[in-house]
């Protein structure tokens, strides 16, 4: 999965996610209200007709969103055009069989109308979802710009230079494996994360970055960390922890004088991966500015990735602030 660069052209919608489903759900039975409403002529009779209009769209709309569910991966694969022919044809079939199952109740001799208009309400549906992907262009940019902007602070970069320096003559190995480390950070920030990255690679990631912050912060930095469950094909955004990370030593470990522990969990549930850090609050002090703006922007990039289907929350509580992102499962095919 990723964040598409040609919003109409690159693919169609994923009809595996929730987010899909209830937009077209809600969007469908939109049309066939206005449809209702445009063909009624005696008022007292709208309500008989928007159920009769009901009992014969509702069963072909699930129909059709679980066979489109079960062709996903494969019309992922295909181009723009072709994949709605799919979903059009798909469509057609499938009110054209609940129409002939019903047509005796309907006492319809037209057999054809009905998946005619179904075809076109999904070429329409189809087409309004290119049109929402387009519109949100701009936002999609500035927002792939503020990530990279907003993953790393600028005193960072500096104190990691500084941390460095200090060790060099002192141990000149580790200064070299900080600057490698540093490199390999950097090098991750600057690529085009566009595309769902391994789990693992994330976890790896993080830890450098932990690393090089111990050189500053000694043993005033502990992370105890719980991935055992994690499962080893999993995907996840690019640069979902050390961003966290990052959050926990700025507003957690700096401001203390003594030692501080961040916790990272990373477990399976049932129908995702679990993402859980806490960290320690100082005592009657508030969080420092910016983390809002962090995670407003890490929400975002969820939403970008996943629509609906992931969740992000935070709460401080008992002197520890805490945060949870619940990923749906993307493996490596």
């Amino acid at each position: 999965m990723s964040i598409p660069s040609h919003p109409l052209a690159s693919r169609l919608p994923d009809f595996r996610n929730q987010g899909v489903w209830l937009r077209l759900l809600l969007a469908a039975n939109g049309l066939m209200l206005a449809v209702a409403l445009i063909a009624n002529r005696h008022l007292p009779q709208l309500f008989r007709e928007v159920v009769e209009l009901a009992a014969l769209v509702e069963p072909a709309l699930l129909l059709t969103l679980t066979l489109l569910y079960l062709l996903g991966p494969r019309l992922q694969r295909c181009s723009w055009t072709f994949g709605l022919a799919i979903v059009v044809a798909v469509s057609m079939g499938a009110m054209a069989s609940v129409n002939v199952a019903l047509a005796l109740a309907f006492q319809s001799a037209s057999v054809w109308r009905a998946p005619l208009a179904a075809g076109l309400a999904a070429a329409l549906l189809i087409y309004w979802f290119g049109l929402r992907t387009r519109a949100q262009a701009p936002a999609l940019a500035e927002a792939r710009l503020s990530a990279l902007t907003a993953r790393i602070r600028p005193h960072f970069f500096f104190n990691s230079l500084n941390a460095v320096l200090g060790i060099m003559r002192e141990d000149a190995r580790r200064a070299e494996t900080a600057l490698e480390e540093l490199a390999e950070l950097f090098r991750a920030l600057m690529r085009d994360n566009r595309e769902l990255t391994l789990l693992s690679e994330e976890i790896a990631l993080a830890r450098k970055y932990i690393d090089i912050e111990r050189l500053r912060l000694g043993d005033r930095l502990q992370v105890t960390w719980t991935i055992n469950a994690c499962p080893p094909d999993a995907l996840a955004p690019p640069l979902l922890l050390q961003p966290l990370l990052e959050n926990a030593v700025y507003h957690g470990i700096e401001p203390m004088a003594e030692p501080g522990e961040i916790h990272v969990r990373i477990t399976r549930t049932t129908d995702g991966v679990s993402v859980e850090i806490d960290n320690p609050v100082t005592a009657n002090r508030e969080l420092r500015p910016g983390n809002h703006m962090a995670m407003e922007n890490l929400r975002e990039r969820l939403m970008l990735f996943y629509d609906l289907e992931a969740r992000l929350e935070t709460r401080q509580a008992d002197g520890r602030y805490w945060v949870r992102v619940d990923l749906p499962m993307r493996r490596t095919t």
